[in-house]
C-alpha cells in the first residue's frame, strides 16, 4: 500500500457518510423488497437464492454464500427451506463430492419469473427516489463509483456474477403490458 495520502478526519468523514447513507438506503430497500416479496411467502435471503440459482443455472452452496454475501450455513439453511417448498433440488457432482449444489426446480423457476411479472417500480423507494435524476440527465444513475468500491472488496467474480444477472434480465425479459416476463425461444433456439 502507498503512502497515507489522506487525512484521519477525511477518512473517518467518507466511512462516516457512506455507513450512514448504505444505512438510511438499506432500510428503504429492504421494506420494499419485503413487501414484493410478501405474495409469494419469501424473505430476502430465499429471493436472493432463487435469484443466484436462476442466473448461474444452479450454483453451489459457496457460490450463493459468496454472491449473496451471507455465511455458508445462511446459504445452506435457507436453500433447504426452498428444497422442502419444493423450489430447489441439492445434488452433488460426480466429480466434485465436497460441494453441494442447488438447482432450481421447475416450481422454482416458476415463482421466479411471477415475482419478475409482479415488479412495480412505484413500490420501490430507491427507483422513485432516482426518478429525478433521469428525468433531469435523461438515465438512471450508474452507480459507478459505488461498483468500483464493491469490486474492491468483494473482487471481479462478485462483479461478474452481478452484471451477468442483470446482462440476463436484459437479454432474456421483455415488456408486456406493464410486466417483465421471460422471452419464449423459438424452436429454432432451443435446438
Amino acid at each position: 500500500m502507498s503512502e497515507k495520502q489522506y487525512s484521519m478526519k477525511e477518512a473517518m468523514l467518507f466511512s462516516q457518510r457512506i455507513a450512514q447513507l448504505s444505512k438510511a438506503l438499506w432500510k428503504s430497500i429492504e421494506k420494499d423488497w419485503q413487501q414484493w416479496l410478501k405474495p409469494f411467502d419469501l424473505n430476502i435471503n430465499e429471493h436472493h437464492i432463487l435469484w443466484i440459482a436462476y442466473h448461474l443455472n444452479g450454483a453451489s452452496i459457496s457460490d450463493v454464500a459468496k454472491f449473496g454475501v451471507m455465511h455458508v450455513s445462511t446459504a445452506f439453511n435457507f436453500s433447504k427451506k426452498l428444497e422442502e417448498r419444493g423450489l430447489l433440488t441439492f445434488s452433488k457432482k460426480e466429480n466434485d463430492k465436497r460441494n453441494t449444489y442447488i438447482q432450481l426446480t421447475p416450481e422454482g423457476e416458476d415463482i421466479f419469473l411471477r415475482l419478475m411479472e409482479s415488479y412495480h417500480p412505484s413500490g420501490n423507494a430507491a427507483f422513485v427516489g432516482a426518478l429525478p435524476l433521469r428525468d433531469l440527465y435523461g438515465k438512471f444513475p450508474d452507480i459507478i463509483e459505488m461498483m468500483a468500491i464493491v469490486r474492491n472488496i468483494y473482487g471481479e467474480d462478485f462483479m461478474e456474477i452481478f452484471e451477468r444477472s442483470f446482462h440476463n434480465i436484459e437479454t432474456e425479459f421483455n415488456e408486456n403490458d406493464g410486466k417483465l416476463k421471460k422471452t419464449e425461444k423459438t424452436e429454432q433456439e432451443l435446438s
